[in-house]
């Protein structure tokens, strides 16, 4: 199983970058916003803040080997997000105390950044989240270290083509919860088990809001998607059991049998006739768009530079 590590004093952000307002008390204002239809000021905006968060994730992708630390990780996720004139969304976010969250094997989510050394048969989950101009752009991969066994890779691959399943899920007038039918069934067919605590959200101004979006089929949770709605879908799967637990640092949760876990995500925004994925390149596919081929995925939809999934 994987054991903490020793965790470093928190890393300081330029005091010119602007940051959003729970950066120094520590926690956010619990609000309602205004409206879940973003502007399209609004949407630009987190266009640009995706793509930022997207290439902050290929730095640190490019950094992912055997006896590399994780806190070597977050040390240039920190730098990648000052460089881009971001703050790091995570960083102080209810007192999280780092810019990045790797969350390793068995760790499902929120994986605190440590002195421990990838391994080779590891995989990780790295998720980065930029705050840039006034808004947030939220992205994860779980990436392979070295040679991994043929489960874990299945897993890997699976978990991606859950995401994928997801969004081809979401549609203008549609249901919160067919996005989580598609995930599921896509899962449990592979023989693998959904987590249910933790779920994908709304994003934009505030980092999280309504809506939550379960990756698992619940025929109560409906809430309607409507155009303009901004949210992240972020499907944990398991190889073993769905349920999970949490290491004494409140932070860290785990699969209950150690099994490892995986997990992709992507921020999208709803538009009247498709959906578009918000962090990824400028040049890349946007297969979910209108009148777009949705089988290029997820083959040809790429994965961090320089790292095969």
């Amino acid at each position: 199983p994987v054991r903490p590590g020793i965790v470093s004093p928190m890393r300081q952000v330029p005091i010119d970058i602007p940051r959003p307002e729970y950066a120094e008390r520590g926690y956010p204002i619990v609000r309602e916003p205004e409206s879940l239809s973003q502007s399209q000021d609004t949407i630009e905006r987190m266009r640009l803040a995706g793509r930022a968060a997207r290439r902050v994730l290929a730095k640190v992708a490019a950094e992912i080997r055997p006896g590399v630390t994780t806190e070597h990780l977050d040390e240039v996720a920190h730098e990648a997000y000052i460089a881009e004139g971001g703050y790091p969304s995570p960083l102080n976010y209810n007192g999280y105390p780092k810019s990045l969250c790797t969350s390793v094997n068995e760790v499902i989510c929120h994986g605190i950044p440590d002195s421990r050394q990838l391994e080779d048969g590891d995989i990780v989950n790295c998720d980065v989240t930029i705050y840039l101009d006034g808004v947030h752009g939220d992205t994860s991969e779980t990436f392979l270290v070295g040679e991994v066994n043929e489960v874990s890779k299945r897993l890997v691959t699976v978990t991606r083509e859950c995401l994928y399943h997801g969004i081809g899920a979401v549609r203008a007038g549609g249901q919160i919860n067919e996005i989580g039918k598609a995930i599921q069934a896509h899962a449990e067919s592979n023989g693998f088990q959904v987590v249910r605590e933790f779920v994908g959200h709304g994003t934009g101004p505030i980092f999280h809001m309504k809506p939550n979006v379960p990756h698992y089929y619940d025929p109560k949770h409906r809430f309607e998607i409507v155009p303009g709605m901004t949210f992240t879908i972020e499907p944990m799967i398991n190889v073993g059991n769905w349920r999970a637990q949490m290491w004494d640092d409140d932070w860290t949760a785990t699969s209950v049998d150690l099994s490892h876990s995986a997990q992709f995500e992507h921020t999208l925004v709803v538009h009247e006739d498709g959906v578009e994925i918000l962090t990824v390149g400028e040049h890349e596919p946007q297969p979910f768009m209108a009148g777009q081929d949705r089988s290029v995925w997820p083959s040809t939809l790429p994965t961090a530079e320089g790292v095969a999934v």
